[in-house]
């Protein structure tokens, strides 16, 4: 009797407890579409597994894409231009993949299944990649390396190569908007500690997508140059499948929110609702158009957007005329003829960041130069230190350097510090929209000192070298400064735009919102494929065999650094001017109680 007694005073205690369980604030769910209870899901948990998630899925695509440049002259037989414009080309589409990432993500499967779909697709590819380069492509046997380019490559082996390679682009560019997303649905923003911990997450992301690259850059890097390549492409596909599993395991402890259907639909509602009434009258004040409770707002609980001024003749999308105000049939009410407020605001958020958009793909040209014209600049170096030789692609390691200090030095001291000048109440400093401008201007000074480091490369060049390769007495060293300035304008501008597109997106669009982010990259390396073509043709000549040669010592790179400098200077003009008339988006506050919990 005692004991069963226990029994019940125990399952009495397990019910007293669950009933008194404090459950997120967000609308975000667990696994099984519950609401999500504080104590068991989310948080740092979730998020350090997303973060080792993301360093090992990082390792594993750099390890492919840190040395390409190198692959495609050594083992593919392309010269330095044709190389610069593959990688670009090659990058540029892993990061329009992120766009398809994330409309399926926003719309269909939600952040956890878009993640899996895609990292298995990443694997598979990266697999493929090891395999093709192991059976066929790095042939004879030792070639590969700076001394000894391969042979030739039969149709198969070049297709094969090639689809690998667009695999493991379609993987991470699906899997990489929606995990920075996933990360930060762990945080409960209405929460006081979560919020603060949801902002820090950004910026730990970047620094562990920076960790992972660093790896790479150093250890797969130096195999790679040496000529090993198969053993580095299979190194990651070892790290991206583990990177997978990890994820796997952190399953029960995720928050999710339910897709909210398809944006582009919303979108086309819009116009053609705001079409149809293009001769109704506008009313002066906002509180005279169409919306609906938060609870009944039909993107699954998504927070109600407050109407704000501006682009007015979307507003007649949610004009209430006369005959809907009569009627109450489905057709007329339906969202083709009169959209709401919230609807109306969400392309209106979009329409608003286009333009900030826009302005950071240059900023992009001068990233991408890092992957390609670096590497290629700094292989026409000295090199070697006694007789160790330092691969030109690792020397990135000084970007990534940059970046884990700078995240430190912004977020400890430069934050903190501007709070106070401000004398601001929030204990953040810089706005996202300032720290993105900060990050343009670094760059052009990244550029600037490139040019310089290149015109005194020439200045010590060997006019005799039958190729560039270590052709100068410059120490590769003397790029550090221009690595070190990319990677501190990185912690301005690309931490800046993740908080910006993330915090600025409507509920629906979250995962938009970090795929603009990446598809800005995306542009930037097109824009630079483009603009190095644009350069080669108009430079070259029968004296003169354009800026960027197969020698760098016949060239002119240094010119070309110049004019991005220029470029991102003409740029950051337009970015204030685009910055200072952006609004931002206002969202209603949520309820308090969420259905099925106690909030204690």
């Amino acid at each position: 009797m005692a004991c069963l007694n226990m029994v019940k005073m125990r399952n009495f205690e397990e019910k007293t407890l669950k009933k008194n369980e404090e459950c997120t604030q967000d609308g975000s769910v667990d696994r099984k579409g519950r609401p999500a209870v504080r104590e068991r899901t989310g948080s740092w948990f979730a998020a350090i597994l997303i973060l080792v998630n993301q360093g090992l899925a990082t390792l594993a695509f750099f390890g492919v894409g840190v040395n390409l440049v190198l692959f495609l002259t050594r083992v593919m037989g392309q010269d330095n231009a044709e190389a610069a414009n593959s990688v670009s080309k090659w990058t540029g589409t892993v990061y329009i993949f992120s766009l398809l990432g994330a409309f399926l993500s926003d719309s269909y499967w939600g952040r956890y299944k878009t993640c899996a779909i895609f990292q298995a697709i990443f694997v598979v590819g990266l697999i493929s990649l090891s395999l093709s380069s192991y059976i066929f492509l790095v042939k004879p046997e030792g070639c590969g390396n700076e001394k000894t380019p391969c042979g030739t490559h039969s149709g198969f082996a070049t297709a094969m190569f090639y689809v690998s390679i667009y695999l493991i682009a379609l993987g991470n560019g699906g899997y990489q908007p929606n995990i920075a997303t996933f990360g930060a649905d762990q945080f409960d923003e209405d929460h006081p500690e979560e919020g603060h911990g949801k902002v820090s997450f950004f910026s730990y992301f970047y620094l562990a997508l920076n960790l992972g690259s660093l790896f790479s850059n150093t250890i797969i890097g130096y195999f790679e140059d040496r000529g090993t390549w198969a053993l580095g492409f299979w190194a990651s596909a070892g790290s991206a499948i583990v990177a997978l599993i990890l994820f796997l395991v952190g399953t029960p402890r995720y928050r999710h929110f339910v897709p909210s259907g398809n944006p582009l639909s919303r979108f086309c509602q819009v116009m053609v609702a705001s079409f149809r009434k293009w001769k109704v009258a506008i009313p002066s004040n906002g509180d005279e158009l169409y919306e609906v409770d938060g609870k009944e707002n039909p993107n699954n609980g998504s927070r109600n957007i407050l109407h704000t001024q501006g682009f007015k003749f979307l507003d007649r999308a949610a004009v209430i005329t006369s005959k809907e105000n009569s009627f109450e049939k489905e057709d007329i009410k339906s969202p083709w003829h009169l959209c709401t407020v919230t609807q109306v605001e969400e392309v209106k958020c979009i329409l608003r960041l286009l333009p900030i958009w826009l302005c950071t793909i240059l900023y992009s040209v001068v990233f991408t130069q890092m992957a390609s014209l670096f590497v290629e600049q700094g292989a026409a170096m000295k090199t070697n230190i006694s007789s160790f030789h330092i691969p030109p692609a690792s020397m990135s390691s000084f970007d990534i350097l940059s970046v884990a200090a700078f995240i430190f030095i912004y977020r400890r001291v430069l934050d903190p510090l501007v709070a106070r000048l401000k004398k601001s109440p929030s204990p953040r400093g810089l706005t996202e929209l300032q720290r993105m401008g900060v990050g343009l201007v670094i760059a052009i000074l990244a550029m600037i000192v490139a040019g310089t480091v290149e015109h005194f490369r020439l200045k010590y060049k060997d006019n005799d070298c039958p190729t560039c390769e270590g052709s100068s007495t410059l120490s590769i060293f003397w790029q550090v400064p221009q690595y070190v300035l990319i990677g501190a304008s990185e912690v301005f501008m690309y931490v800046g735009q993740l908080e910006f597109f993330n915090g600025q997106a409507p509920d629906g669009l979250k995962s938009f919102g970090s795929a603009l982010c990446m598809t800005s990259i995306s542009l930037g390396n097109y824009v630079s494929s483009l603009l190095v073509t644009i350069v080669m043709k108009i430079s070259s000549s029968e004296r003169m065999p354009g800026w960027i040669p197969g020698n760098l010592n016949k060239g002119h790179l240094d010119n070309f650094y110049f004019l991005l400098a220029i470029l991102t200077s003409a740029d950051f003009v337009v970015y204030l001017l685009v910055a200072n008339w952006y609004k931002y988006i206002k969202f209603e506050g949520r309820n308090d109680k969420v259905e099925g919990c106690q909030h204690v």
